[in-house]
C-alpha cells in the first residue's frame, strides 16, 4: 500500500489533500500541531483505518516508524495574522522544520511535495509571474517572516535534490480559497464573506486596487495531486521542479469584495484602510508550466467558486 506523510494535513489545503489521497487508495499519516490548523477539518477520517493522526511539529524531530513513499510538507502559518502572530515559529517552520522532513524523506527514500508560494516573488516587478522569475522581496520587512521562510525551504530542498538525489517537486501556491478555510484566517476572502454575512463593514486595504487571482481549492488539491505522481523523467530540468499552481483570472479586491457583497445579498458598507508594508500590488501567476507537463488548468472560476463557499461561510455569520 502506498503511504503518504502530510505535514500541516489538519489545516486548509493539508486536510484537503489528506481527502483526495485516501480516496486515491494511499494510507494517509497526517501530522500536525494544530496552531493554525483544525482537527474538526479531519474528524470524518479519524475511524479510517487508512488513515493515522499524529500531534507533533515539525521542527522537532520528526520519527515515523512506517515506511513512506511521498512526504507532503504543508506545515506553516500561511495567512498574513498569522505569521504576523507567530514570527519566529513561522520562520523555524519554513528552516528547521523542512531540513527536519528533508531528513526523514532521505531516510525513507521518500518523494516530497514542498508546499511553497507566491511569497516568494514579493511585490513583483513582472506580471503574470514566471517559475524563472525572482522576485522583489524585502528581506527584513513584516511579510519577510513568511517569504524568506518559503525561499528558505526551497533552497534546501533543491540542495538536498543535488546532494542527496531526493526527489523533490516544489509548487509555488498563489491565493486559494474555499470550505475549511478559518472564518478568522485574516485573509481576503474570509474576512469579506464574514463581514458581507454579518452585514458589518467590509475592510479593504488602501483602495482595493491591488489585483490578485483566486484558485478554489478543488482545482488547487487536482495539481497538486498530478503534481506528486508526474514521472520524475519529467522533471529532467532542475528548474521545472517548480511549478505555480493557481487561477489566471485576476480580479481587483475591490471588485472581490463587490462579488461576495452581491452573492450574498448584503449591504455592508466598505471601509478603506491604510494598505500593510509590502502589500504586493499585482499578483498572477503564469501557469503555462503546469498546463503542459500536469495537463492542468482551474476549471472552476471565480464566481462559481464565491457560490460552492457560501454555505461553509454562512454557518459562522452569528
Amino acid at each position: 500500500m502506498v503511504t503518504s506523510l502530510i505535514t500541516g494535513g489538519a489545516g486548509f489545503l493539508g486536510s484537503h489533500l489528506c481527502q483526495r489521497l485516501l480516496d486515491e487508495g494511499h494510507k494517509v499519516i497526517c501530522f500536525d500541531n494544530l496552531l493554525t490548523g483544525q482537527k474538526s477539518n479531519i474528524y470524518s477520517n479519524l475511524e479510517n483505518p487508512k488513515f493515522q493522526f499524529i500531534e507533533g511539529n515539525v521542527t522537532e524531530f520528526v520519527d515515523i516508524s512506517d515506511d513512506v513513499d511521498y512526504l507532503l510538507h504543508f506545515a506553516s502559518p500561511a495567512s498574513p495574522k498569522d505569521y504576523r502572530d507567530n514570527p519566529i515559529h513561522t520562520l523555524k517552520v519554513g528552516s528547521i522544520g523542512t531540513h527536519n522532513v528533508l531528513g526523514l524523506a532521505r531516510a525513507k527514500k521518500a518523494k516530497v511535495l514542498l508546499a511553497s508560494t507566491s511569497e516568494i516573488y514579493g511585490d513583483p516587478l513582472e506580471s503574470p509571474q514566471k517559475e524563472s522569475y525572482w522576485g522583489n522581496v524585502n528581506p527584513v520587512g513584516p511579510r519577510s517572516v513568511y517569504d524568506e521562510a518559503k525561499r528558505f525551504s526551497e533552497s534546501i530542498a533543491m540542495a538536498y535534490h543535488r546532494e542527496h538525489g531526493i526527489d523533490v517537486r516544489i509548487a509555488r501556491i498563489f491565493n486559494c480559497y474555499g470550505p475549511r478555510m478559518r472564518p478568522d484566517d485574516g485573509r481576503a476572502v474570509p474576512n469579506f464573506f464574514i463581514q458581507a454575512l454579518k452585514g458589518e463593514p467590509i475592510t479593504i486595504y488602501g483602495k482595493g486596487l491591488q489585483t490578485r487571482s483566486f484558485c478554489y481549492v478543488s482545482d488547487l488539491v487536482e495539481a497538486l495531486f498530478k503534481l506528486l505522481v508526474l514521472p520524475e523523467e519529467k522533471m529532467s530540468n532542475l528548474y521545472k521542479r517548480i511549478f505555480n499552481i493557481g487561477a489566471t483570472e485576476e480580479v481587483s479586491v475591490l471588485t472581490l469584495a463587490e462579488m461576495i457583497k452581491s452573492q450574498v445579498g448584503s449591504l455592508s458598507d466598505i471601509k478603506f484602510h491604510d494598505l500593510p508594508e509590502d502589500d504586493p500590488m499585482v499578483r498572477k501567476p503564469d501557469i503555462t508550466r503546469a498546463q503542459e507537463l500536469l495537463d492542468w488548468s482551474p476549471e472552476i472560476d471565480l464566481k462559481k467558486g464565491i457560490e460552492f463557499s457560501v454555505d461553509w461561510f454562512d454557518r459562522y455569520k452569528a
